[in-house]
């Protein structure tokens, strides 16, 4: 089969696409023939080797999140993968409980760009309640833009720091206030803040506490400088087909950009870049 694998720690070169042998799908795991694959800025991260205690070692497939259908049963699945041969391919094993079905109205491009997206926002404001004021740094990046969403869904009043290119589309989401963080400091234009939710990592959790409430909470997605402080919170995702399916419902994910397999580089690029609006998303 065709995937793109690292053999070596370093920028978008390093990606290499290959011939590699059909994965055998081990104890509880299944093979799905992949359509689509997501790209994630963890799957820069880690190409790089900036992701601590994940202690990936070349050669590596990256691919959290990917489309397809299952091979034995033919029937179209997506789905969130952590493993050292990831989606990057034309095949993947996958554990069967990661696996959702993917809906009738998503087409596979857009199923793709879901998993790590939808779980990571459901997962990590699942304690948000009606009336809290909730911050989200990078609204309108992967996460961030489903986040305003589901932060939207469960009654809060939504504030978002993302670049004023990205207001009008992020207000169409049901975000209530947005700032640029280009041109004004977070800090100065926003007080009271029962939950953080900071996609962006290190001195932006430090700042973020500043406009934090004394029991609010700072759940931080990406690794920041906050830590010692007591509302500090640590979020990882969990892979879980059965949640995916639930959070998945009435969220809408958008797709900036489409690109074949073979342009993995140039897709981490635009990964790389930070500018990217909602998600990228490989075709196999």
């Amino acid at each position: 089969m065709r995937a793109v694998d690292v053999w070596a720690l370093g920028g978008p070169e390093v990606l290499e696409l290959v011939d590699a042998p059909r994965p055998v799908p081990g104890a509880g795991e299944v093979l799905v023939r992949v359509h689509a694959v997501g790209v994630n800025p963890a799957d820069w991260k880690l190409r790089r080797g900036l992701v601590d205690g994940v202690g990936l070692v070349p050669p590596f497939r990256l691919g959290l999140d990917f489309s397809g259908v299952v091979e034995e049963t033919g029937e179209e699945v997506f789905g969130l993968v952590m493993s050292q041969w990831g989606a990057y391919a034309e095949y993947v094993a996958v554990p069967s409980a990661a696996l959702a079905p993917k809906p009738a109205g998503l087409d596979h491009v857009t199923a793709a760009a879901s998993p790590t997206a939808v779980l990571t926002a459901a997962q990590a404001l699942d304690d948000v309640r009606p009336g809290q004021r909730v911050l989200i740094h990078a609204a309108a990046g992967g996460v961030g833009h489903v986040a305003v969403q589901v932060a939207k869904a469960r009654g809060a009043y939504v504030i978002g720091t993302a670049r004023s290119a990205n207001h009008e589309f992020l207000r169409e989401l049901g975000a209530d206030e947005l700032i640029d963080h280009t041109v004004a400091d977070f800090t100065s234009a926003v007080s009271d803040v029962d939950v953080v939710c900071d996609l962006v990592g290190g001195d932006y959790g430090a700042r973020s506490l500043r406009v934090l409430r004394p029991d609010g909470v700072l759940i931080d997605a990406q690794g920041n400088d906050a830590t010692e402080d007591p509302r500090y919170r640590r979020f990882h995702v969990q892979p879980s087909g059965a949640a995916l399916a639930r959070a998945v419902d009435g969220v809408r994910v958008h797709v900036s950009q489409v690109l074949p397999l073979e342009d993995a580089a140039k897709a981490h690029e635009l990964s790389e870049s930070g500018r990217v609006r909602g998600k990228i998303v490989l075709t196999v």
